[in-house]
């Protein structure tokens, strides 16, 4: 989605784009976690180095994305 959009996100309009697309009830998942919140969803992909900086926030590289 990230990707796609070519769009610089902050965490707040992330999440925003994320309650957008897919509600804000969705879970995610991972291959290393489950059942996260789309906050959750966004600092744990922080905390692995996911986002690349872009503008005045963050966006994502596909060669930062798994594909396993």
């Amino acid at each position: 989605m990230m990707v796609e959009s070519g769009d610089a996100f902050t965490r707040v309009s992330l999440q925003a784009a994320i309650h957008a697309r897919f509600g804000s009830d969705a879970r995610f998942r991972t291959c290393s976690a489950e059942n996260m919140t789309a906050a959750v969803l966004i600092a744990f992909l922080q905390q692995r180095g996911k986002f690349a900086p872009k503008n005045n926030g963050f966006s994502t590289v596909p060669d930062k994305i798994c594909n396993h």
